[in-house]
């Protein structure tokens, strides 16, 4: 049964965090907006992603930092309730049920359609529902597609056949493998082996490359490949995965390496990398590849498509793939149509409330393993690269007192790289245990660009981790 055709504002494909906020922030600027859903409204992160893998690792992570102190650590040694953490991640996913995300959606005044929706040619969407109808949908100003990315598995003939976990299966299994393998070096690789090896797992963590986490300072990959290896975990670097196979739907997989090298397990993640999910919405309707990255300018607006009407924002337009980094954008986009909408100028220069400035400059990100990695801005490596003359300073957090008063052992690293031509912060790295709280100080001065010379005056309270700041600025003056 088709429906009769409707005309929004706004339309919006994909109800995950990025197309809500989207979708709200074009209602805050007066236009009418409807959201296209075909799984859960909350998205991947609600379900499968940031809220369940955090939800996963935070006793593991508490556990360790309880080890790390006297007349505590007695307390923590046995394992960990593995039932009850997992019950506790069903509680934060809702129990993959979205009414309340469905209500949210009411209460912003967002229309919601379910079904799976498809470009139709410019302003247009077509949504299949699970009855077999179609709801037709135009859009008087904007499309925006937030339809974010699904994990990536490897071109290996007979992959499919071996049921592999993804991402998806990692954040939302029933119970621990008694042996999981992990194919990957990055942060899902990284997150997942802590959690599932704190859970009861015997985790082995098959790497292609030489380090963990490549897109950060190097010493972050490495002190948590010592974390990841202290803990138990089987850390493996230059391994190639050559083959897979699997003894029925569910027997033992094998892993074959090159180089002659295999890894039995119970259960096998990959964890090499995500792709966009726009295979089938409709791409090549409106002159576009389907499953390729939506290239975007800096107000979200996607590249190469006559009209300036279609947006792209969040993880499909590959520009950080991160949740709260897509909010922003979503924002950004949302405020971008709604004065285009009106006839209002868009001031498109950096750092506007009209341009994703952030995504180029300072993005932060937190890693939830033991220790911590929190960064922001360009690593010193990055900054070399884009012809920024610059400073270096590096600083152990185990010296700070209130690192030493988080927990015995303390260990921990930080820097910070400073463009010495204008005089601020073009990145910083924390890590360590409990650092992730550190890092929006770290994006501030980052994001607001201020002078080092005024940093001087933001004093650091006594005995916190945050003394970092006096200790980096001291040794940035010598």
């Amino acid at each position: 049964m088709n429906d009769a055709p409707r005309t929004y504002d706004v339309i919006v494909i994909g109800a995950g965090p990025v197309g809500e906020n989207l979708a709200e922030r074009a209602r805050a600027a007066g236009l009418s907006a409807v959201i296209v859903e075909s799984e859960l409204v909350g998205g991947e992160c609600s379900y499968w992603a940031c809220m369940p893998s955090k939800a996963l690792l935070r006793p593991a992570l508490a556990r360790a930092d309880a080890k790390r102190l006297p007349g505590l650590s007695h307390a923590v040694r046995g394992p960990l309730d593995t039932a009850a953490v997992l019950a506790r991640r069903d509680d934060f996913t809702s129990h993959w049920k979205d009414d309340g995300q469905q209500a949210w959606l009411t209460s912003v005044d967002v229309d919601l359609v379910r079904g799976h929706g498809r470009l139709d040619g410019p302003r247009q969407v077509a949504v299949a529902t699970a009855d077999g109808g179609t709801v037709r949908l135009t859009a008087r100003h904007a499309v925006a597609v937030c339809t974010g990315t699904t994990a990536a598995l490897p071109p290996m003939p007979g992959i499919a056949d071996i049921n592999p976990w993804t991402s998806r299966d990692a954040t939302s299994a029933k119970k621990a493998p008694r042996r999981l393998a992990v194919v990957g070096g990055g942060v899902v690789a990284v997150e997942m082996a802590t959690a599932w090896q704190a859970l009861g797992s015997q985790v082995t963590l098959l790497v292609r490359g030489d380090s963990l986490l490549p897109k950060v300072e190097p010493f972050a990959g490495e002190m948590v490949a010592d974390g990841l290896r202290e803990a138990g975990v089987d850390v493996r670097f230059g391994t190639n995965v050559a083959f897979v196979e699997r003894d029925g739907a569910h027997g033992e997989v094998r892993l074959g390496v090159e180089g002659g090298a295999r890894v039995s397990a119970d259960e096998v993640l990959f964890a090499i990398g995500r792709a966009p999910h726009t295979g089938d919405i409709g791409l090549e309707t409106v002159g576009l590849k389907p499953g390729s990255w939506l290239s975007v300018d800096d107000t979200c607006q996607v590249t190469g498509v006559d009209g300036g009407w279609l947006y792209a924002a969040g993880d499909v337009n590959h520009r950080a793939l991160l949740t709260h980094q897509g909010k922003y954008q979503a924002r950004i986009a949302g405020a971008v149509i709604g004065a285009r909408a009106k006839g209002e100028p868009v001031d498109e220069t950096p750092w506007s409330p009209y341009v994703a400035t952030a995504d180029h400059a300072a993005v932060p990100q937190v890693v939830f393993t033991d220790p911590e990695v929190a960064a922001v801005g360009l690593s010193a490596a990055e900054a070399e690269q884009a012809g920024r003359r610059t400073k270096v300073v590096d600083y152990d957090l185990a010296q700070v007192a209130g690192a030493s008063l988080y927990g015995d052992d303390y260990r921990g690293r930080a820097r910070m790289v400073v463009d010495l031509d204008r005089g601020h912060l073009l990145g910083v790295t924390f890590v360590g245990p409990g650092v992730g709280e550190l890092l929006h100080s770290a994006t501030v001065a980052v994001a607001g660009e201020v002078p080092v010379d005024r940093l001087w005056h933001a004093v650091p309270a006594y005995p916190t981790i945050s003394e970092v700041w006096l200790r980096l600025l001291e040794a940035y003056r010598g």
